[in-house]
């Protein structure tokens, strides 16, 4: 399961050590908030999915994670079976257009990203819960 973390500036996409071998990658995804320009809930992730991976892995039904090249341009996925999703769409990031996952904790991305969040990254389930406190500001900061 990808975990999702974010802070005041990007969201992150953490990778578990198997994922980043199947993806061919040796760094988590960063994704800058200002980036993020939608974020849509899908029941069934595979039909976003489009091109071909580029360097990627994909097992057709099973999983598909890694890089997926596509027009002159790049998505980063990591689908597995056929679970509900979240797909990004971003505008302005250096390296993908859109990052398409399966994640049980869509919703919470959504709620979490509406929020004003604490300026060290925190799980996106834990943000949306209200179990990870947002510090106030300090009072010199107020004026």
């Amino acid at each position: 399961m990808v975990t999702l973390l974010l802070d005041s500036a990007q969201l992150e996409v953490v990778l578990s050590r198997v994922e980043h071998t199947l993806a061919f990658r040796k760094r988590n995804v960063l994704i800058d908030r200002v980036a993020i320009d939608k974020v849509q809930l899908t029941d069934d992730a595979w039909t976003w999915l489009r091109g071909v991976p580029g360097p990627g892995t994909h097992l057709p039904g099973t999983i598909a994670i890694g890089a997926w090249k596509h027009a002159g341009a790049r998505d980063f996925v990591l689908i597995r079976r056929h679970r509900p999703g979240v797909v990004i769409d971003l505008t302005g990031h250096d390296e993908f257009e859109r990052i398409i996952l399966t994640t049980r904790h869509g919703l919470a991305l959504v709620q979490a990203l509406r929020l004003d969040v604490a300026a060290q990254a925190a799980d996106v389930a834990d943000i949306a819960t209200g179990t990870t406190s947002i510090p106030p500001e300090p009072e010199e900061e107020r004026r």
